[in-house]
């Protein structure tokens, strides 16, 4: 692989940190702010909802920016976001800063994926965007239980001066090592979005990947809470926990490609089940420490094990009901992806502010889980009755 695409590896990684690691840092920012738990869990779905929206905006308005400047101009403002973040001297603030840091974020995959696909040979281009993406999973199993640590040892606003730092370094190995000359390829146009949102088909599955996924963030984003106030765990503790439940999500993610390979929505099916499960059983083992922690690792696993799934399903039902919008559908997909996420958060506080409390998220997102599940089972249905339809009398 070429030196370039480990620059753009970095970026994923900081991105990747940035995202999730206020889930660890959510006790600590309501304190410091004194803000309510919900108050704080709406800095998660602002940012999830600056990527779903963003995105498709940005990438569509900066279509003609030629590559190279416009991944330096996303770090920058990746770099102005985080750096506002630690300075921010209220909760307002905070939130603005958190949306520059989106903009950035959901513009990054959509243009990286196309640079580090062009720095390899043809053959090896899928390898490329692995490797690329690899940096968020790599973030998720230790960015985020080290900015969690850092910013339980020296104060939130260390985590994103951390953050900020590593932006810097990406940006710099951006700059001294992506060629100037790389291909521009043709911006997704808006009215080429609203086509396939026109798709009834593909909003089954946009609203699976926002259901499915964003379910276990109901729970996931009050998880530091969670094991401090219910289970019993310390502060510390919760760094070291986030590693299994990282480590989990790359297994899951890895095993649920190989699951959904053949038949994706039959894998969907098995694994919105097992979530759905888990996600009931969380919320009765909550309270013992041990139990706890198994349940987490069956969670991790299942959260991201739809992933592939979700994504592959998307493709085939674009390349047969959208067949000339297929990277729009996919791209779309990822912003249903963080629309879930957006969702799942602001669930989950408006259940932490109710009288079910921070016990019943798990509960309340197994319910999203079964919403999809039902989808899921609606969408493989419709599969059938096209080849029947479509088989010869």
């Amino acid at each position: 692989m070429p030196i370039a695409l480990f620059a753009l590896t970095i970026a994923a990684y900081a991105i990747g940190t940035t995202e999730f690691v206020i889930v660890g840092l959510l006790p600590t920012v309501a304190s410091d702010l004194h803000i309510s738990l919900p108050l704080a869990g709406l800095i998660v779905s602002v940012y999830a909802l600056g990527v779903t929206f963003g995105a498709p905006v940005l990438t569509a308005l900066t279509g003609r920016i030629e590559r190279k400047p416009l991944l330096l101009g996303l770090m920058a403002l990746f770099i102005i976001g985080n750096a506002a973040a630690a300075l921010a001297p209220s909760y307002e603030l905070l939130l603005v800063a958190r949306v520059l840091s989106a903009f950035a974020h959901g513009v990054f995959f959509s243009v990286g994926s196309t640079i580090a696909a062009d720095l390899v040979p043809e053959d090896r281009r899928a390898s490329a965007i692995a490797m690329m993406f690899m940096g968020l999973t790599v973030a998720i199993v230790t960015g985020v239980p080290l900015g969690t640590y850092i910013g339980q040892t020296f104060g939130w606003r260390a985590t994103f001066w951390a953050v900020t730092a590593l932006g810097v370094v990406a940006f710099i190995g951006i700059a001294a090592l992506l060629p100037n000359t790389l291909s521009k390829a043709a911006a997704a146009r808006l009215v080429d979005q609203v086509r396939v949102l026109g798709s009834g088909r593909l909003l089954i599955v946009f609203a699976m990947t926002a259901l499915g996924y964003g379910g276990t963030f109901v729970a996931f984003t009050y998880l530091a809470p969670i094991l401090q106030e219910i289970t019993g765990f310390s502060e510390g503790s919760v760094s070291l926990i986030l590693v299994l439940y990282g480590i989990a999500i790359a297994i899951g993610n890895v095993i649920g490609g190989k699951i959904a390979n053949r038949d994706p929505v039959r894998a969907l099916i098995g694994l919105f089940v097992a979530q759905a499960a888990v996600l009931v059983l969380f919320t009765f083992t909550a309270p013992s420490p041990v139990l706890t922690l198994v349940t987490l690792a069956a969670l991790g696993f299942l959260s991201f094990a739809n992933v592939p799934g979700l994504q592959l399903y998307v493709v085939q039902l674009a390349k047969q009901h959208r067949p000339g919008a297929v990277d729009v559908a996919s791209a779309l997909n990822i912003a249903a992806f963080n629309l879930g996420i957006a969702v799942g958060a602001w669930l989950g506080g408006l259940v932490v502010s109710s009288p079910l409390g921070l016990g019943s998220t798990p509960f309340v997102g197994a319910m999203l889980v079964a919403v999809a599940l039902v989808l899921t089972l609606w969408s493989g249905a419709l599969d059938r009755r096209t080849v029947l339809f479509e088989q010869p009398a």
